[in-house]
């Protein structure tokens, strides 16, 4: 009798476990397991904007700090009438779309030369490069760049060696968007890459032999089949800029507050339960309609594209 390698013996005592846990009979019901795990994770999440949604129906009554017993829409009525939080508002959605708009433009290049490079060292480099700001905190990153764009940081002493001016990017609303678009770049890389290398050079080199200039090619091809990845990192981009919280916090300097940041001020500041509530629920009904009507004029019609080149070839 032929001895088995350990590690063969191994993987069939696991799968005579899994026969045992998971009969036959259950094949058809494997995708649900798989996505157990997802919708236990959603359940949770939407179980705990219940709470939220109760608070944010009830004032917070002035005589004991408390929140009223009974319903009324003061909360949400003080959002539309305070202009401080229409201009948070304001100051939030436009951010999460230039940062977004930003950030794709940026992480399509990277992500196209990571993927095209011919170079095994260079693509190595991208990779390291790009996965090396995830084993850095958001926060950890966001005081990096307190030390680089200071008053007295390496930017400004670099500047002053050149006999230039300095400049104040720290504490404004430009420095927020920075930090979020390096926050945000490796999230779009990793979007478009599966995007990129799913096109077929051959199509690229059909389009020049046709006639095409690489302008044409890229507007006509390129972008067309990448769609898929440029709607994922979109959606991923804009979501999480929406609600950040850490870099507006940190390199906003309290004078550039996102919604993320006046929810906590809310709960922790002004001791309204109630008030916090209906800025979360209101941030997440208005990320989730964006993110929603994006999926459906964009999501939709590229599955519906993938598929009919599928079905072409």
């Amino acid at each position: 009798m032929t001895h088995r390698p350990f590690s063969l013996r191994v993987l069939d005592a696991i799968e005579a476990v899994r026969v045992r846990l998971w009969p036959e009979a259950f094949r058809p019901l494997t995708p649900l397991a798989f996505l157990l795990p997802a919708l236990i994770l959603t359940g949770l999440l939407a179980a705990g904007l219940v709470p939220l949604l109760d608070a944010s129906f009830r004032p917070l009554d002035p005589a004991t700090f408390r929140l009223a017993e009974s319903y009324a829409a003061k909360n949400y009525i003080t959002l539309l009438t305070r202009p401080v939080y229409g201009w948070i508002a304001l100051r939030t959605f436009a951010g999460a779309v230039i940062v977004t708009v930003v950030t794709l433009i940026l992480a399509f290049p990277y992500a196209w030369t990571m993927v095209r490079t011919r170079s095994a060292r260079l693509r190595r480099c991208l990779l390291s490069a790009l996965f090396l700001p995830f084993f850095i905190g958001q926060v950890v990153r966001a005081y990096g760049w307190l030390i680089v764009l200071g008053k007295q940081g390496l930017l400004n002493a670099v500047l002053a060696s050149l006999g230039l001016p300095p400049l104040s990017i720290l504490y404004t609303y430009g420095g927020v968007l920075l930090g979020l678009v390096q926050y945000m770049l490796p999230f779009a890389v990793l979007m478009l890459a599966p995007a990129l290398t799913a096109i077929p050079k051959e199509i690229e080199l059909a389009s020049a032999s046709l006639g095409a200039t690489p302008a044409a090619t890229f507007r006509h091809v390129v972008l067309p089949l990448a769609r898929p990845g440029l709607v994922a990192a979109a959606v991923v981009v804009f979501t999480l800029t929406l609600t950040d919280f850490a870099m507006p916090e940190i390199m906003g300097g309290g004078s550039n507050k996102f919604v993320a940041s006046a929810v906590y001020d809310a709960f922790f500041q002004l001791a309204d339960p109630g008030l916090g509530g209906a800025l979360a629920i209101a941030l997440t009904l208005v990320g989730s309609l964006v993110v929603g009507t994006a999926l459906a004029a964009f999501g939709l019609g590229t599955l519906g594209y993938v598929q009919e080149r599928k079905e072409a070839s």
